[in-house]
């Protein structure tokens, strides 16, 4: 290219600037990603201070010290400011925190918080390298080591309990204190085990027992609202699971409306909703194609009905985006599109060759 100003002696042009690719800049980091779930995720924090009081603030607390702790420990000390300045640890603790019933010892939640990011990251070479999410990987954890306690659920009350901390939440290790209050079902547990189903209304606010930060559907789609608006979650995820698990429950129902629940309920019941929007769509357990995104979607809404009807325990969420985070590798390698100038019979034989 020949350069025809007289007034530029060198010969080049000051405006032409030539460099390597990418040539296109994202402005969304790590951080800034973070920091959205962090607000999306206020609305259901603060529902569960109202429900569940100052347990609740406690339990959240040490599940995100028992996560940043362990990201310290496990991390370079080059690497440390870097590390914990991403927030992704304590994240991961806050969105454990909010899965815990309002009576567990909060050692156990403090120990939960340090196994999600042991287990659920460090151990996979950290941040963008694990397979299964760290926060429900934690929860499983806790879920199959301490059963009782994971599955002893409180009243959900009002600020005028705030104050109110249960026993059980100062026991020592490995020591079970007793409950200072009534112990209540879950909605999914009236519902499996004795057929009576919770009111819309009390699924919808949150006034309901259960895990701290799941009761409140409202402020939980609300937190997905602004996910989604930030374009900070892949919207084919939600859509897909909300959709099967709608679909399936109707089927059911049809068959048998007095067995199985109603969509609604289905939807606004147990973990779902925090799973669908806060879990399932982690960017690095989730596919990365779009056809990828709909199967993932599709088994994890499949699965949490068929494991909450036909299963042992009434909820089975976890298990089900545990399960599709497994399956995640194998969904990106056979729906990634197809190379532009590339016929099916070179994929084909490409594939082969990488066999």
């Amino acid at each position: 290219m020949s350069n025809n100003n007289p007034n530029n002696a060198s010969g080049k042009d000051p405006h032409l600037l030539l460099q390597s690719a990418p040539l296109l800049h994202q402005k969304l980091t790590t951080p800034a990603a973070m920091k959205d779930v962090w607000i999306a995720l206020l609305p259901a924090s603060c529902a569960s201070f109202w429900f569940f009081g100052i347990s609740a603030v406690l339990i959240l607390l040490t599940s995100i010290a028992g996560a940043i702790l362990t990201e310290w420990i496990f991390t370079p000390t080059e690497k440390r400011r870097f590390a914990l300045s991403d927030t992704s640890a304590g994240l991961t603790g806050l969105l454990l925190g909010l899965t815990l019933p309002a009576g567990i010892p909060l050692w156990m939640a403090f120990l939960g918080g340090m196994v999600s990011i042991g287990l659920g990251k460090v151990i996979w070479g950290g941040l963008g390298s694990n397979i299964f999410n760290p926060a429900l990987l934690g929860r499983a954890f806790l879920l199959g080591t301490f059963p009782i306690a994971m599955t002893t659920w409180v009243s959900a009350g009002d600020l005028s309990d705030f104050f109110q901390l249960h026993s059980s939440n100062l026991a020592l290790p490995f020591m079970q204190g007793q409950l200072d209050a009534m112990s209540e079902a879950t909605p999914l547990g009236l519902m499996k085990f004795e057929q009576q189903v919770t009111s819309f209304g009390s699924l919808f606010i949150g006034n309901t027992a259960g895990s701290i930060g799941e009761t409140s559907g409202f402020l939980i789609i609300l937190g997905g609202i602004y996910l989604f608006l930030r374009n900070a979650i892949n919207w084919r995820i939600p859509v897909a699971i909300l959709t099967t698990a709608a679909l399936f429950s109707l089927i059911l129902l049809l068959v048998d409306n007095q067995q199985y629940p109603s969509p609604l309920f289905t939807l606004f019941s147990g973990g779902l909703l925090l799973g669908t929007f806060f879990m399932a769509t982690d960017p690095v357990t989730s596919p990365l194609t779009p056809k990828g995104c709909w199967i993932f979607g599709i088994g994890i809404g499949f699965l949490v009905v068929l494991i909450r009807v036909y299963g042992g325990l009434p909820e089975g969420v976890l298990y089900a985006i545990l399960l599709m985070n497994a399956a995640t590798p194998l969904i990106d390698r056979y729906t990634q599109p197809r190379i532009f100038g590339r016929d099916k019979q070179n994929l084909k034989n490409n594939n082969k060759a990488d066999k």
